[in-house]
């Protein structure tokens, strides 16, 4: 009895193993293995025409992304040459104010040079005035006294001294004198004194030069001082306009 009593509780012992054996879980391969055994059918395998939509996708991410690389290049390379095209515009504008300012700096500076003894010079014209008063009363002298010959060597003297002395400011500084009288009159050179209407102009000019004018170079160092003729106004328009405004007022 005894052996029979451990042959079944062997033989249970073995059926509880083996039934957890079937409890416990098993992985996927393995049961794919047991199915496809049990089926009678392999497992499924990859066709050509999906390895190939595989690869072809593949193939597009690889190209996109060559793509998008190429993009950001093209566009670094655009924004690096704007700002290359804006450095240069820059350059070019310093460059020309600079040429500006160069050119600027030399005429100043020649001015300065050129122009440097004008103070000088406007008192040497204030001698060739006297020059030309000592000139003109030695004219006047020689005339009213009768001493015509030893008079006219004086004045003779007095016009070869500034002759001489208004050669070498012209020629040496550029002092020169510019005539007035008979020219129309400009206030750029010359200063009105007086003013006397004339039948005889259409315009402002100059009838009589009081004081000689000067230009040092191109500049004007003293304006001359004139007299300027204006033309007469128109004598029947003027007695026209009174007419009819005496009339006007004779209607009020």
């Amino acid at each position: 009895m005894s052996k029979n009593h451990e042959k079944q509780a062997d033989k249970k012992q073995a059926e509880k193993e083996d039934l957890e054996k079937d409890l416990q879980p098993k992985d996927e391969s393995a049961v794919k293995d047991e199915q496809g055994a049990g089926c009678g059918c392999e497992a499924p395998k990859e066709t050509p025409q999906e390895d190939k939509a595989e690869h072809n996708n593949s193939t597009d991410n690889k190209n996109k992304e060559k793509d998008d690389a190429a993009l950001e290049c093209t566009k670094k390379i655009e924004e690096l040459e704007a700002k290359c095209r804006d450095w240069q515009d820059q350059y070019l504008r310093k460059a020309a104010d600079f040429e500006n300012y160069r050119k600027r700096m030399i005429r100043e500076k020649q001015e300065a040079i050129d122009y440097a003894n004008s103070n000088l010079l406007l008192d040497l014209v204030q001698v060739l005035d006297d020059f030309d008063r000592a000139i003109d009363a030695g004219n006047n002298a020689g005339k009213n006294q009768g001493g015509e010959a030893a008079n006219n060597a004086f004045v003779e003297g007095v016009v070869m001294i500034k002759n001489q002395m208004v050669s070498m400011l012209s020629s040496k500084y550029g002092l020169s004198y510019y005539p007035a009288k008979g020219e129309a009159f400009d206030p750029n050179l010359h200063e009105a004194v007086s003013m006397i209407q004339s039948p005889d102009v259409k315009e402002a000019v100059v009838g009589e030069e009081l004081q000689k004018g000067y230009k040092l170079k191109e500049r004007v160092i003293r304006h001359s001082k004139v007299m300027v003729l204006m033309p007469a106004e128109n004598q029947d328009e003027k007695k026209a306009e009174e007419s009819e405004a005496a009339d006007k007022k004779n209607e009020n």
